[in-house]
This record gives C-alpha cells, sequence and structure tokens, in this order.
C-alpha cells in the first residue's frame, strides 16, 4: 500500500511505511531523503520497497517510471518525450497526448484539468491524497484524480 499526494503542480509526493519520494518534474529530481542528495537524471535505483527507472528525454529533462508494489507510476508532468519507454498504471501528468498513447487506468493531473476532461471525455474529482491498496484497486474504467 502507498498514498500518492500533492502540494504543488510540479512535484508528486509517493509514500509507503519505510519510503517517501518526491518527484520534482520540473527539476527533473527524485528527493528520498538520503544522504547522498538528490537522484536525478537516467538509471535505476532501488529505495526502500520502490524501484525507480528514470528515462531521458531529448530535452534533456528526464521522467520516472516508480514501481511499488507491482503498480508502475509514470511521472513526467507535461513532457510528451519517450512515451514508448514508459509503462504506466498510474500516470501523473499534463499530457494528453501520453493518456492516450500509455493508457493508464488512473490519471493524477498536473496541469489544466479542464482541458484534460473536455478532450478525454473522463469526468474528474479531487482528493487531498490517494490511496493505493494494489493493482486491483484501481479503477475499472479511466478515471482524473487532481491532488490538493
Amino acid at each position: 500500500m502507498f498514498e500518492i499526494e500533492s502540494k504543488n503542480p510540479d512535484e508528486i509526493v509517493l509514500s509507503t511505511k519505510k519510503t517517501t519520494l518526491k518527484v520534482n518534474i520540473s527539476e527533473s529530481t527524485i528527493d528520498a531523503g538520503l544522504n547522498v542528495g538528490k537522484i536525478f537524471g537516467p538509471g535505476e535505483f532501488e529505495i526502500g520497497d520502490a524501484t525507480i527507472r528514470g528515462i531521458a528525454t531529448d530535452s534533456g529533462k528526464t521522467i520516472y517510471e516508480i514501481e511499488i508494489g507491482g503498480i508502475k507510476v509514470g511521472v513526467l508532468g507535461g513532457i510528451e518525450e519517450k512515451l514508448d519507454d514508459l509503462v504506466a498504471d498510474i500516470l501523473c501528468t499534463s499530457s494528453i497526448r501520453a493518456i492516450r498513447e500509455l493508457e493508464p487506468k488512473l490519471i493524477v493531473s498536473m496541469g489544466n484539468v479542464d482541458a484534460m476532461v473536455s478532450d478525454l471525455k473522463l469526468s474528474a474529482h479531487t482528493e487531498k491524497k490517494l490511496k493505493i491498496k494494489n493493482l486491483d484497486s484501481l479503477p475499472t474504467t479511466k478515471e482524473v484524480v487532481v491532488l490538493n
């Protein structure tokens, strides 16, 4: 089980009992409270019960695929590059194109939710934080969630 929350449009926080990851998409960094500092750039990392894969984009940014308990969370904000390299059950994005290409079960809006909802013909609801139990607990039809 893990939780997803967001305090600002550029940051997503994933928390388990053992690990907290603050993903800042504008800086392309992950703050996991490590003594060596923040994680940035492409590569594979294991921190606590999370497996992180950083994927480099042509623009020099990094998008992240984070797996916790068999659930893959893609964090890319508005970046629309290297989508073929990403797999996501939950997608944290503001990109309509990324949603269409990756077909996630759950979308965490990181931008203009009104445009997203009208273009994709989906409904949205607001939560303070999302609690994800397991893959089977994800919605069966695509949903948009706004975190505040």
